[in-house]
């Protein structure tokens, strides 16, 4: 079976997930992997499907241009040796309808899958309602990454839809220890890990994250807050310094501090750091890490504020290291986590920051959602369920 997979610009993991779809069929017969530069280079020589994965480059942008013709005509040529044309993204998507029309009645077979859901304002939701319709009735099948999205495409007019699965690739973690990987964050002795791995962007909810350290930094709730913890006010202020990771007892309540540590990168990078440093907020921005495996095992809480998600690769692999994980109740994340994790509504800061602290406050209940969470992660899908499920999808030829 001759296959072209076909991804658009993505800054997320469209495009690596495209590259691990075209890795994973390469065992089948000949695969061509096409998209911006940037997108299908790593997927050149030297991986495990070298050889048998070719490269073209093909410019989709994120936004309709000119140039667009010229992007079809070049993805009718690629699809018309091809069986199957399977698109990522509602603009490669849609490019690939147009492209595969016109090959007429031995046109190759066409799925997509839509891993977003689309957001900003009227304009962009409108051009977004035009590119679903286009591709939900226009594709042979169609994937959605969650189940909302499943059921928006249905709704579009899509004939054969199904949940597509998106597993985190395998990250293997190290022997480091626990309190060395802390030690080297800066926590002090005795100091709670809070930790969220995510991409800086609006998706992931860095507002609510914000508002919700402010929260537990503040006088009334909040593992380690003292009366004037959080506030800038007096020695023990929760500043990012371990200062506030002293235990209080003044209330007769036995409490320990915590940091909240954010691992990654993006547009909205400087805009977080700036409240942290405004709001005197215990959070401490990393950067990337190529240990993330190892902080996920350390942390006593991972934590999740999305506004929304299809298959979140950071919570499943929170899951993988048996993290206590606490995440917003959006998109797909449910159907990820499962009873594995504590859900709360979106946008909610209060519920979240009662959330964590009851996870933080509770050996206990940290416990059990330790072991729930290697149960989980037992179970999810992986690269053989995504290689049955399209040899399935791609196997009704017509």
């Amino acid at each position: 079976m001759r296959v072209l997979q076909l991804t658009g610009s993505s800054a997320g993991g469209v495009g690596r997930h495209a590259r691990e779809v075209a890795a994973l069929l390469a065992a089948d017969g000949p695969v061509v992997l096409a998209g911006p530069a940037d997108v299908v280079t790593p997927a050149g020589p030297g991986g495990s499907s070298a050889g048998k994965v070719r490269t073209v480059v093909v410019d989709i942008a994120d936004r309709p241009r000119p140039q667009d013709a010229s992007a079809v005509r070049q993805i009718r040529r690629l699809a018309a040796g091809a069986d199957v044309v399977h698109a990522h993204g509602l603009r490669a998507g849609a490019l690939a309808v147009l492209a595969v029309r016109s090959l007429g009645r031995r046109r190759p077979r066409l799925v997509v899958t839509v891993h977003n859901l689309p957001v900003g304002g009227p304009r962009v939701r409108a051009v977004a309602a035009v590119l679903e319709t286009l591709v939900a009735r226009g594709a042979d099948a169609v994937l959605g990454v969650s189940g909302d999205l499943v059921e928006r495409m249905r709704a579009r007019g899509a004939r054969e839809v199904e949940r597509a699965f998106v597993p985190a690739p395998e990250r293997p973690a190290s022997a480091v220890p626990a309190e060395q990987l802390r030690e080297g964050l800066g926590l002090a002795s005795g100091e709670r890990l809070v930790l969220t791995v995510a991409r800086l962007a609006p998706q992931k909810g860095l507002d609510l994250l914000a508002d919700t350290a402010a929260i537990l930094a503040g006088p009334e709730v909040g593992p380690g807050a003292g009366p004037d913890a959080g506030r800038g006010a007096g020695p023990d202020a929760a500043v990012p310094t371990g200062r506030h990771a002293e235990e209080r007892t003044d209330d007769g309540v036995r409490r320990t501090g915590w940091r909240w540590v954010v691992v990654g990168d993006g547009p909205l990078r400087e805009a977080l750091a700036h409240r942290a440093r405004t709001e005197d907020l215990p959070i401490l921005l990393t950067g990337r890490r190529d240990d993330v495996p190892d902080l996920l095992a350390a942390a006593d809480a991972v934590v999740s504020t999305a506004t929304w998600e299809g298959q979140p690769i950071a919570v499943q692999e929170a899951l993988r290291a048996g993290a206590a994980l606490v995440a917003t109740d959006v998109g797909g994340t449910r159907e990820v986590t499962g009873g594995a994790a504590v859900l709360v509504p979106a946008g909610n800061a209060p519920a979240l920051a009662a959330a964590i602290r009851t996870v933080l406050g509770d050996d206990e209940r940290r416990a059990a959602l330790r072991v729930a969470a290697l149960e989980r992660a037992a179970v999810l899908p992986g690269p053989a369920d995504v290689l049955a499920q399209l040899r399935k999808v791609y196997g009704a030829l017509g």
